[in-house]
């Protein structure tokens, strides 16, 4: 992997401290230089670009806040200093908060996962055994609440996720639960979707999703629920008992046995929603190490493949992949980087500490990290070179 250090390749790695050994990834400081500065020039001593160079070094290394940000900061040797553009002296946590406050959150992600796409893609094999599946869901910076949030909420933020890989492709602030509807359009311009399989909960089984999605080359797989009553009073009344499962999986760990069942039957006409082609009925029966108790639930789904194009075993894997946003993504962020206990709330700080944070993630996943607390740990000793 094409790397480069923040330290100049002369200096005696033996003779330096742990915090001089921080690195980031070729290429990450110009595509930060793509965010424009929100300070007046004058008087200013730390450019933009320095400032967010020291945010996400720190981020990966696990940093929380912006006095841990500064802390870490601090810590630099001139040399490190000098090859950020910091000068004599590293930003101070007024410093580090104003910039990360009042610079444009929607751009700096732009930028961020832009970059981040492109790492992804050249990591990825030639010819995938199957289709890229990216994942779009919500998650609530419960801390940020704020008088100045509309109604006093706490930021929302809605991301689109690659499943496979790890990476964030994108994230946009809505101002609550019930607007991720008109965020996700928005959000996906700016992901290449052509060939993907786009998975997102029962709130986003909207017919205008489905025909944004079919303008884009993309494909759908949608589960669905009481917010689309008619569609699955439909799917239920199919008839299941006479369809053959076409896949099943047993799996045991966190102190439960699972099975999942998947039938699936194409669909040709009278579902009454846009590009239908198939549905599914997977059924996940569940019991707790040491009982007999089996706990069984059914859920429905449609998707526009066909069953020429895909597979009950790619399409039940897809489901499943689904839920990697949440477990890889948005418990991370609330578990190793404490998202929800942050007190970070004025301005777009809250957003830009995500988006810091989604960086930071995709970063160690494309590094191939499994766990990224323990990649933060190692960075933050200097074991890791990008």
């Amino acid at each position: 992997m094409s790397t480069v250090l923040l330290i100049p390749a002369a200096v005696d790695q033996s003779q330096v401290g742990p915090v001089e050994l921080a690195s980031v990834p070729a290429g990450v400081l110009a595509a930060l230089s793509a965010v424009a500065d929100p300070r007046a020039r004058r008087g200013v001593r730390h450019g933009c670009v320095a400032v967010l160079g020291v945010a996400v070094c720190a981020v990966l290394a696990g940093a929380t806040s912006y006095l841990s940000i500064a802390e870490w900061a601090h810590d630099l040797t001139p040399s490190v200093r000098a090859r950020l553009g910091l000068g004599r002296r590293a930003p101070c946590e007024s410093t580090i908060r104003r910039v990360l406050q009042r610079i444009d959150a929607q751009q700096l992600d732009q930028s961020v996962c832009s970059w981040l796409a492109q790492r992804a893609a050249a990591l990825r094999p030639a010819s995938p055994a199957r289709r890229r599946v990216v994942a779009v869901d919500g998650k609530t910076a419960r801390g940020a609440r704020s008088r100045a949030t509309p109604g006093g909420r706490a930021v929302h933020l809605l991301a689109a996720f690659d499943t496979a890989g790890g990476t964030v492709l994108g994230q946009r602030v809505v101002d609550g639960k019930t607007n991720e509807i008109s965020a996700f359009a928005p959000l996906l311009d700016q992901v290449e979707l052509t060939g993907v399989i786009v998975t997102a909960d029962a709130l986003h089984t909207q017919r205008a999703h489905v025909d944004y999605l079919s303008g884009r080359g993309a494909h759908y797989l949608f589960t669905v629920k009481a917010n689309q009553p008619t569609l699955l009073r439909q799917l239920r009344a199919l008839p299941w008992a006479d369809v053959p499962v076409a896949d099943q999986t047993s799996n045991t760990g966190h102190g439960r046995n699972e099975t999942r069942t998947v039938k699936m039957t194409t669909v040709v006409a009278g579902l009454g929603f846009p590009h239908a082609r198939l549905a599914l009925q997977v059924q996940r029966r569940s019991r707790r190490t040491g009982s007999r108790r089996w706990r069984t639930e059914t859920v429905h789904a449609i998707t526009d493949l066909t069953s020429d194009q895909t597979s009950a075993a790619e399409l039940a894997d897809a489901l499943r992949a689904h839920w990697g946003i949440e477990n890889r993504l948005h418990w991370v962020r609330d578990v190793t980087f404490a998202e929800d206990l942050s007190q970070i709330r004025t301005g777009h700080g809250p957003a830009v500490m995500a988006t810091l944070r989604n960086l930071a993630i995709s970063l160690h996943r494309q590094a191939g990290s499994g766990s990224i607390a323990t990649a933060c740990r190692t960075v933050s000793v200097g074991r890791r070179v990008w």
